[in-house]
């Protein structure tokens, strides 16, 4: 499996200004949070060049679980078992989000998540993907300084709406990967003005 690795940008790119640098919002739609047990039902991917969210060139596939999802899971993402009649399994599912990730960092909501799956899916170790992923909660919360105060909401959702960024449908891989991405467009601008100007930076902050 380790051939099927995506890769991962050059090294010289992060240390390019973030709107240089190749990216990519990635969300990923599972049957649960069990990072042993548990599958991905869909993805969604949308790149993010010279400083534009592209929505023509997005990706959006749901995948035929390895483990059917709980119904907890049914309940967020709204995937049921219907809708997988005609889905291709992961085997071939794999190819295409290789082909959307390949050679680009990572814009991710919680990167714990992707990065688990992306190891299940492709192999690798967890460090490799972390120093290719940029966690925009982490930006989130480096731009709003809160340090764990309470009664700030930190999910994707309230936090796209505090910055005025649209939702459409929660819990949809592609809207959560397009919500992410436009999120990541607004935090790095505001952080520019703190001296978070390249893509290290911002990976920095994930690694922290």
């Amino acid at each position: 499996m380790s051939e099927l690795i995506p890769t991962e940008p050059h090294r010289r790119l992060r240390k390019a200004p973030w709107r240089v640098a190749p990216l990519a919002a990635l969300d990923f739609e599972t049957t649960g949070l069990d990072f042993e047990r548990d599958a991905i039902v869909s993805f969604g991917v949308v790149p993010v060049i010279g400083g534009r969210v592209i929505v023509g060139q997005s990706v959006h596939q749901i995948v035929v679980p390895e483990v059917p999802s709980s119904v907890r899971s049914m309940k967020l993402h709204e995937i049921l078992p219907q809708d997988l009649l005609e889905a291709p399994p992961l085997e071939v599912a794999r190819r295409r989000l290789h082909e959307a990730i390949d050679g680009r960092f990572l814009l991710t909501w919680y990167s714990d998540v992707e990065v688990a799956f992306l190891g299940r899916i492709f192999g690798g170790r967890r460090r490799e993907w972390v120093r290719r992923t940029i966690d925009v909660r982490e930006l989130a919360l480096e731009a709003e300084n809160v340090n764990g105060f309470p009664g700030v909401r930190f999910s994707l959702t309230a936090t796209a709406e505090r910055y005025g960024v649209p939702v459409t449908n929660p819990h949809e891989a592609l809207d959560d990967a397009l919500v992410t991405a436009q999120l990541f467009l607004v935090l790095a601008s505001r952080l520019a003005e703190r001296g978070y100007r390249r893509a290290s930076h911002f990976l920095g902050l994930t690694r922290a």
